[in-house]
C-alpha cells in the first residue's frame, strides 16, 4: 500500500501522529513540521540522536538578548531560582499538552522584554502574548517567582531578587530553550528535556547536590 501522507511511495514504518503507516522519507519530512509526533516514538528519538545542532545562521540574533550578559557566576549563584523556573515551565508543559517549544520560548521571550523594559526604564508594561496557551505559561512563572520570593522573605525576612536577576534568568531560559528544540514548528525537544529534569509528580524542592547535575548551560 501506498503512504497516506504523499500517496506515492511505499508505507514502511508505524507512525502513531497518524495511527498508520507511512514512508520513510515522510516521516524524515513531515517530523514535528505537520506531524504532531509523541515522545514515545523510536523515530523521532532515534532522529534527535543523530540530530546536529542548528548552525549559528539559524538562530534570530535578537531572539537571544545578546545585549544581556549572564554569566556563569550569576547561574551558580541563582542555580534555584533557574530551577524553580524551569520547574513551573514543566509544570506549565504538563498541564497543557498541546504546547510545543515555540510556546514556551515566545512566552519567556515575552517576559524577557518585559522585564528588560522594566530594568532600563522602571516601566511596568505586559507584553501581548499571542495565545491563551502562551499566557498560561507565562502566568505559571509569575507565580513561581512569587512564591520564590514569600520563601526569601520568609526566611530572610526581605527578598533579595532584583528584577535585573530574572531579566537574566529569562534570558537563560530563552537561550536553553532555543538550544534544545529542533527548531521545527511542533517540535517538543525542549518541553522533553524539561520532563526530563522534573517528572510530573515530583516536587520543585530539591537538594542543593542535586541543582548542579540539572542545570544543563546552552
Amino acid at each position: 500500500m501506498s503512504c497516506p501522507i504523499c500517496q506515492v511511495r511505499k508505507e514502511k514504518r508505524f507512525c502513531p501522529a497518524v495511527h498508520g503507516r507511512i514512508c520513510p522519507q515522510c516521516c524524515g519530512e513531515q517530523r514535528e513540521v505537520t506531524l504532531d509526533c509523541p515522545s514515545d516514538c523510536p523515530y523521532l528519538q532515534q532522529a534527535r540522536e543523530h540530530e546536529k545542532p542548528r548552525p549559528a545562521e539559524q538562530f534570530d540574533r535578537a531572539s537571544l538578548f545578546l545585549q544581556v550578559e549572564v554569566s556563569d557566576q550569576f547561574t551558580y549563584e541563582h542555580e534555584h531560582l533557574l530551577m524553580g523556573l524551569s520547574y513551573a515551565l514543566a509544570q506549565a508543559a504538563h498541564a497543557d499538552r498541546s504546547l510545543n517549544d515555540r510556546d514556551l520560548i515566545a512566552a519567556l521571550s515575552a517576559m524577557c522584554t518585559r522585564y528588560e523594559r522594566l530594568v532600563n526604564s522602571g516601566l511596568h508594561y505586559d507584553q501581548t502574548l499571542a495565545s491563551i496557551a502562551q499566557q498560561a505559561v507565562a502566568a505559571q512563572v509569575e507565580e513561581m517567582l512569587k512564591q520564590y520570593r514569600a520563601a526569601e522573605q520568609q526566611q530572610l525576612g526581605y527578598s533579595t531578587l532584583r528584577d535585573s536577576d530574572v531579566l537574566k534568568s529569562f534570558v537563560f531560559l530563552v537561550r536553553l530553550g532555543h538550544g534544545r528544540t529542533s527548531g521545527r514548528p511542533k517540535s517538543r525537544a525542549f518541553i522533553d528535556f524539561l520532563f526530563a529534569q522534573f517528572p510530573k509528580k515530583q516536587s520543585a524542592v530539591v537538594t542543593q547536590q542535586d541543582v548542579g547535575s540539572r542545570i544543563i548551560m546552552p
